[in-house]
């Protein structure tokens, strides 16, 4: 089962994604992810992508999909895989459909000003990238790994603005895209509550 998460930066997607992976035990692609451990080098490469990231701007596409195609190439992506974080335009999502098919799309609606209040109050951990909050106190170091806890540039105020301004241009046609293959879910509620539906619309799917 091949499934991309789309929806603004902040919407909940990461988090949907990991319930997703543990019950069809396929794993979750976060671009992100792979861009910030590539960020993490000092070749001029890397500082490149780290400034592009910095700012709340997207990589070139062919970086982008080169770093893809060889993560799904490898073994724990044969029975499927979440996609999250891309295609966030309409040029990846059809260079995608040149790499591999997909077979269903969840878009995680969430309105923009609680997008902001969520993500100008994360924190998160500079070695092991676990999530913490803002509101969870004055904590310096993770309780995972004990790493250095820190705002990302990407989550401070006006880069979220300029992260959701981008969004709105460049991933929201992907809505129409995707039209067919879509499967809509708010996540103004738990994440026990809007995974319930997720769940039940995987299992359909899977038995087909």
């Amino acid at each position: 089962m091949k499934l991309i998460l789309l929806g603004a930066p902040g919407s909940g997607k990461g988090s949907l994604a990991k319930k997703i992976s543990a019950d069809f035990a396929i794993p979750q692609i976060s671009t992100g992810d792979l861009f910030r451990a590539l960020a993490k080098k000092e070749d001029d490469f890397a500082k490149e992508v780290k400034a592009i990231m910095a700012s709340g701007g997207l990589v070139p596409d062919e970086i982008t999909c080169k770093m893809l195609k060889e993560r799904i190439e490898q073994e724990d992506c044969k029975n499927g895989f979440i996609l999250d974080g891309f295609p966030r335009t309409i040029a990846q999502a059809k260079a995608l459909e040149n790499i591999t098919s997909i077979d269903s799309v969840i878009l995680v609606e969430l309105p923009f000003s609680v997008i902001i209040e969520r993500l100008s109050s994360r924190r998160t951990c500079s070695s092991c990238g676990e999530i913490y909050s803002a509101t969870d106190g004055k904590l310096e170091n993770c309780k995972k790994c004990g790493g250095k806890i820190i705002q990302r540039d990407d989550d401070k105020p006006e880069s979220i603005k300029h992260r959701l301004k981008v969004y709105e241009q460049s991933t929201s046609p992907l809505i129409n895209f995707y039209s067919e293959r879509l499967f809509k879910v708010s996540n103004d509620k738990s994440l026990e509550e809007t995974y319930r539906p997720v769940k039940t619309f995987l299992k359909n799917l899977e038995e087909k």
